[in-house]
């Protein structure tokens, strides 16, 4: 989860207002609601149907004929929004069919914040950590079969192949999560400044869901999360060695948020660094 004390405030994107991403998304969508955003890449908006109602997200892969390899995209706290619909375009140009999903389907259609967010505002803060608290962990277990059900199901998707999960923030915990509810199809894990919430001392701790779990797996920790917490980088290595997982688990030059672009503490150079490696993980373990 992310904590005020550790999240930037203001988060901007002039293409955030619900009604500038609608009129985005209409022109994008055209008749048929298939977008395309790049040259490349298709990107259609959908409804995943889950347990718990249906999901409003962006389904987005390469052009032309072919099976890519699928990777389900958990947002940040902020949710679904511009950015992340980048994020997704520019992971399916290298070749995977990419689903990036609402994790608030239940409180609200995206995107959940205007063009001006201030996490340091308690009022909206509120409304968010709210929108989180309605997940419960059966929920959101629920919903990755749903999400990897959804991907398995579209003609662009290799099922031969392993699927990856990345997620930002609190996605990182629901990355954890969804490689044990669907161990035997997600192959690799990215987690991006995920926070102090992958190692707790809760039972329900992401951390002990790894022996559960067939992947392999990438945790970027942000360096203010690890001055907070300095022993989870450890306690989190101990777990993957006692699981027999491989793992990569490093503290990046940057502050929580630095992955996504409109952060205040966004850092393109470590934000590369990330991607690079993400990537790296991906051809070595979707296959």
């Amino acid at each position: 989860m992310c904590d005020e004390l550790i999240h930037p405030g203001l988060v901007s994107d002039s293409r955030l207002s619900r009604r500038t991403f609608g009129l985005m998304t209409a022109a994008l969508a055209g008749t048929t609601g298939t977008a395309l955003a790049q040259t490349n890449v298709t990107a259609t908006d959908v409804m995943v149907k889950t347990a718990d109602g249906n999901c409003d997200a962006v389904l987005i892969h390469p052009r032309g004929e072919g099976k890519w390899p699928a990777v389900l995209i958990w947002p940040d706290i902020m949710g679904l929004r511009p950015v992340f619909r980048d994020m997704g375009e520019r992971l399916a140009a290298g070749g995977y069919t990419v689903l990036v999903v609402n994790p608030f389907y239940r409180s609200a259609r995206a995107p959940v914040i205007g063009d001006n967010f201030d996490f340091g505002n308690p009022e909206q803060r509120a409304k968010l950590t709210g929108y989180r608290s309605a997940m419960a962990n059966d929920g959101i277990d629920r919903d990755a079969v749903a999400y990897l059900a959804f991907l398995d199901a579209q003609g662009v998707t290799d099922t031969g192949k392993k699927a990856g999960v990345q997620g930002y923030c609190m996605g990182g915990a629901l990355s954890f999560r969804t490689a044990a509810a669907v161990p035997n199809r997600i192959g690799a894990v990215g987690s991006f400044h995920g926070g102090n919430g992958l190692v707790t001392d809760k039972p329900d701790s992401p951390h002990l869901l790894i022996a559960k779990t067939n992947a392999a797996y990438l945790v970027c920790q942000a360096q203010n999360d690890d001055a907070s917490n300095p022993k989870m980088k450890d306690d989190l290595k101990a777990a993957f060695a006692a699981a027999g997982k491989t793992a990569t688990v490093e503290v990046y030059h940057g502050n929580h948020g630095w992955c996504v672009k409109g952060s205040q503490v966004y850092n393109e150079a470590e934000a590369e660094r990330a991607w690079t490696n993400l990537t790296a993980l991906y051809r070595m373990n979707l296959a």
